[in-house]
């Protein structure tokens, strides 16, 4: 490994001293806790674009993420970078997503906190809720990259510091994240039919190559090949053809995609249901008892905390078909037979 990876013998611990596990690195018996962890489970019925899809072949979280596992894993060999570390923090970024997608965390935004994201939710769920409360005792390291590997619409290889994971690891999850929804959520955007694949800008298509197949092989060689060790860092750099095709990838698909009406109009939908289920649960203690005990989570301090955080952390660990059936059970009137 180079000199640049980061050791497990190195990591920085954990917030709760263990004993070493005997046939296992640190950050292995990390990525293995997340693997078997609840929060990892529900990623198969969360959102990734489309609200609940029914298709067999659309994304979800958690197809989202063993894609986002496999290009970090896949630079971090090519760069000797510690690839057990990049497969922690790329199966645990997500662990804290809404359901629905990124309206979930819109919502979630405006009815608790305009501060909510998902990847501070994942850091929580990995160091409060999971475990009923006791959490999974992570590395620093994986903690880190956990919590930084996003940062909204922000610069795929951000200019600012305190953005930056503090292993290079961390720092390949965040662009295998954004390299791996690029290239999917084109793909499904195309199969649903929200746009045709000739609406796609030509340069995009000249630069990163027309199958998901091809866009894959040249954003992950282009990271590759023009990263480069100097003066004791490794700067990780993607070629400016590819970096600035990208760019305009993402944009086209926040234009026309993830704002377009198909998606708007499932966004009004989620959100009259988490709307209407924070406000229930707030109103409904028992409910909200029961459903904590349900999923695991009633041991997780919601006793020293505002009911507000309570709902917010039962309402985000939800799935997609969790969540709107318990919005029917609640709101929908019972047939009398």
């Amino acid at each position: 490994m180079s000199p640049l990876g980061c050791l497990s013998s190195a990591s920085r611990g954990r917030a709760v001293a263990e004993k070493p596990c005997s046939v296992r690195t640190a950050f292995q018996v990390d990525r293995d806790r997340i693997v078997y962890s609840n929060g990892f489970r529900r990623l198969k019925h969360k959102t990734q674009v489309f609200l609940a899809p029914l298709g067999d072949d659309y994304r979800t979280r958690l197809t989202h993420t063993l894609e986002v596992a496999q290009m970090a894993r896949a630079m971090a060999r090519a760069l000797f970078l510690n690839e057990d570390l990049v497969e922690a923090i790329a199966l645990g970024h997500d662990l804290g997503h809404t359901p629905f997608g990124h309206s979930g965390e819109t919502v979630l935004k405006e009815i608790y906190s305009a501060d909510f994201s998902h990847n501070a939710q994942s850091l929580r769920v990995v160091e409060v809720l999971e475990n009923n409360g006791a959490g999974l005792n992570l590395t620093v390291e994986v903690r880190d990259g956990i919590l930084k590997h996003s940062k909204g619409y922000g610069k795929i290889i951000p200019d600012d510091p305190a953005e930056l994971a503090c292993t290079y690891e961390g720092r390949i999850v965040r662009i295998a994240d954004i390299m791996a929804y690029l290239n999917h959520d084109l793909e499904d955007a195309v199969r649903s039919g929200v746009i045709r694949s000739e609406q796609v800008p030509e340069c995009c298509m000249k630069a990163l190559g027309g199958t998901h197949s091809d866009r894959a092989a040249t954003m992950i060689r282009a990271l590759i090949a023009s990263s480069e060790a100097k003066d004791g860092e490794l700067h990780l750099k993607i070629s400016d053809e590819v970096y600035l095709a990208m760019t305009a990838l993402r944009q086209f698909l926040y234009d026309n995609v993830y704002r377009s009406s198909q998606v708007h109009q499932d966004f009004e939908k989620a959100k009259k249901m988490l709307s209407e289920l924070y406000a229930y649960f707030l109103e409904n203690e028992e409910l909200l008892h029961q459903q904590l005990m349900k999923m695991q989570m009633l041991g997780s301090n919601h006793d020293r905390q505002p009911k507000e955080r309570t709902v917010c952390d039962l309402i985000a660990s939800m799935t997609d078909r969790y969540a709107m059936s318990l919005y029917q059970k609640i709101f929908f009137p019972s047939p009398v037979v």
